[in-house]
């Protein structure tokens, strides 16, 4: 990194980061970032965990907003099976919800909650 202009520093930053660095940022700083971005690149940056860790770890105003879940739809004739306490189910997607032992069923939570007594998320309990 000490082969590189401050500029060009500061274009990687501005590459990493999405945003100009704060004015008065120390070459050193610089050169350290565009070492971490390199490393996080070939390394493929902190695990999951650890980043739950840190992101619980920030104020809650500095926090960032939660991404909403990509919502794939589940074509009709998709079938799911779980198995729950030795017995397989097995669900059918039907154009207007899903099928299950011959009753027809709005969501998938319905399902899993007539499946185990219990709230469960649907798509979590059949691990979509």
């Amino acid at each position: 990194m000490a082969d590189l202009t401050r500029e060009a520093l500061i274009d990687r930053w501005v590459l990493t980061h999405g945003c100009p660095p704060p004015k008065g940022i120390s070459r050193r700083l610089l050169e350290l970032s565009a070492a971490y971005a390199l490393q996080s690149k070939a390394s493929g940056g902190l695990k999951p965990g650890l980043r739950r860790i840190l992101a619980a770890a920030l104020p809650s105003e500095s926090k960032p907003s939660k991404t909403v879940r990509d919502t794939t739809t589940i074509k009709p004739g998709t079938r799911f099976v779980r198995v729950w306490n030795g017995r397989s189910h097995h669900i059918e997607v039907v154009p207007d919800g899903f099928l299950w032992n011959e009753k027809h069923y709005r969501s998938l939570t319905a399902i899993a909650r007539a499946i185990t007594g219990s709230r469960w998320s649907g798509p979590r309990f059949f691990g979509l």
